[in-house]
C-alpha cells in the first residue's frame, strides 16, 4: 500500500497472476493495510453502485465519532476515485487526489473516517465496491458539493450527473461556517 498525499488515504495496487483460465488476484489484505496505516478494518457493511458515464457520486463522508473508513474498488469498468480533506485544521484542508479504479489494473483506495470521497464513473456500468468500517446511518452522513469551484475538481467527464442531493449539497466553506466539517487529528 502507497500513500496519498493526503494523510490518511492509501492505494493497493494487488499482483495479478494469470493465466489460460484467468486472473487471480488478491483484492484486499488486513495485513498490508494495518502495515501501511497503522490500524485494521473493522468490517461492518459492503455496499455496491452501479453507474452509468459521467455519474459523480459524492463527496460523501460521516461525522466523527463515528466516522466511517472505507475500501473501494472499481470491479467493472473504470471510475476516477477523488479523496477531499475536509478535516478543519488539516495542512492539506481542502485538496483532492485522484486515482482510476478499474477493471484492468485492479486498484484500491483506503480512506481514512473524516476524509470525503467521491467518484465519476468514466464508463457504462461502472461497478463500485466499498467495504465500510460503520453501517450507514443517515443521521451522521454528510456531504460537500461535488462540482464547488473552490475544490476546482476534474472529475474527468464532461456532463456531471449527480443526484439532486449532492446537486444540494453545500460547498467546502459552506459546511465550515456551519461547523460541521471534521476536525484535524
Amino acid at each position: 500500500m502507497d500513500p496519498l498525499s493526503i494523510e490518511g488515504a492509501w492505494v493497493y495496487q494487488p499482483r495479478q497472476f494469470g493465466d489460460e483460465r484467468g486472473v487471480f488476484y488478491e483484492a484486499f489484505r488486513a495485513a498490508d493495510l494495518q502495515l501501511a496505516s497503522g490500524r485494521r478494518l473493522e468490517l461492518a457493511q459492503v455496499n455496491t453502485s452501479v453507474s452509468r458515464r459521467g455519474v459523480v457520486r459524492g463527496i460523501h463522508f460521516a461525522d466523527v465519532p463515528p466516522g466511517q473508513a472505507k475500501y473501494v474498488s472499481c470491479v467493472r469498468g473504470a471510475v476516477l476515485d477523488v479523496v477531499v480533506d475536509v478535516r478543519v485544521g488539516s495542512p492539506t484542508f481542502g485538496e483532492w487526489e485522484a486515482v482510476r479504479l478499474d477493471d484492468v489494473d485492479r486498484r484500491s483506495v483506503f480512506i481514512s473516517e473524516g476524509l470525503g470521497h467521491g467518484f465519476a464513473a468514466l464508463t457504462d456500468d461502472a461497478t463500485v465496491v466499498y467495504l465500510c468500517s460503520t453501517g450507514y446511518d443517515p443521521a451522521v452522513e454528510r456531504g460537500i458539493a461535488p462540482l464547488d469551484p473552490a475544490l476546482g475538481i476534474d472529475w474527468g467527464v464532461d456532463a456531471p450527473v449527480l443526484s439532486a442531493k449532492d446537486s444540494q449539497a453545500p460547498s467546502l466553506s459552506a459546511a465550515s461556517a456551519e461547523g460541521w466539517l471534521p476536525h484535524y487529528g
